[in-house]
């Protein structure tokens, strides 16, 4: 005997009624399951001779966001261009009024400076540019001793009157332009007498002389003695020749055309 045979089995005996059942309901699940095909083959088969339907999928949420979110994008770009299109109009604005501004400020300073320059004209042609004040008494004193006394009133009046028209030139001492001490210097020194350059050392070269005693001869001066802007010569009549300004050169004139402060007399 088989050692196994003396151990008692454990395992249920099987109920002949439950496989009963088991195999009716799988083979009514099997029979079913054919019926139902059966059924709906003639439906499928009609559905496959049906035309074409398409299916509308339902339209997610997600698309009406990414369209907003896109719009808003594009509304920030054009915010952003019109931002730094008006910063840069700003911008060139600023440096165009910074520029116009140095214009402006230049252009008033070489104003300033062509009417300063115009002034300094005009007040050279009225007052000469001194010299040094220790020349200037330097040379008085020297003038005013060797001055010599006399000569021909007629030679220095005659080359006065040749110079009638010509040209001032601050600074010129002839021949064909003169300053007024020029004029005065080259026509004393026709007839021998070495004046000094400039009108302030001049007007003191002499003897002074009162302007109702005037000779023909006679040295005239406008300002102070020693300090003259400007110096004449007495030619008789009531008259004196002299190089008066860039506007009318080397005239007769008058003495009411413009009277002077003193005279002295040198021949």
């Amino acid at each position: 005997m088989s050692p196994k045979a003396q151990i008692p089995s454990h395992r249920k005996p099987r109920n002949s009624k439950m496989n009963t059942a088991l195999r009716a309901g799988v083979t009514g699940g099997v029979m079913g399951t054919m019926a139902l095909t059966a059924a709906a083959a003639p439906a499928f088969a009609a559905d496959k001779n049906a035309p074409d339907q398409t299916v509308e999928m339902p339209t997610l949420s997600t698309a009406g966001s990414n369209a907003r979110a896109a719009e808003s994008l594009q509304n920030s770009a054009q915010q952003f261009q019109l931002q730094q299109a008006q910063e840069n109009a700003a911008s060139e604005a600023k440096e165009q009024a910074k520029e116009n501004k140095e214009r402006a400020k230049a252009k008033a300073e070489a104003k300033r400076k062509a009417e300063a320059a115009r002034k300094a004209r005009e007040a050279a042609q009225q007052n000469e540019a001194p010299a040094s004040r220790s020349a200037d008494r330097d040379s008085l004193t020297t003038a005013s001793a060797s001055a010599p006394q006399g000569g021909n009133a007629a030679t220095l009046i005659n080359f006065l009157r040749a110079q009638v028209g010509k040209s001032y030139v601050m600074g010129a001492s002839g021949p064909s332009a003169y300053d007024c001490s020029g004029l005065t210097q080259a026509a004393y020194k026709q007839v021998g007498v070495n004046l000094p350059r400039t009108s302030q050392p001049q007007s003191t070269a002499g003897t002074s002389v009162s302007l109702d005693n005037l000779q023909p001869g006679d040295l005239l001066y406008w300002g102070s003695a020693g300090s003259a802007y400007h110096v004449g010569v007495y030619v008789g009549g009531g008259k004196f020749i002299g190089a008066q300004n860039s506007s009318t050169g080397v005239v007769e004139r008058p003495l009411s055309y413009d009277q002077p402060t003193g005279a002295v007399r040198v021949l």
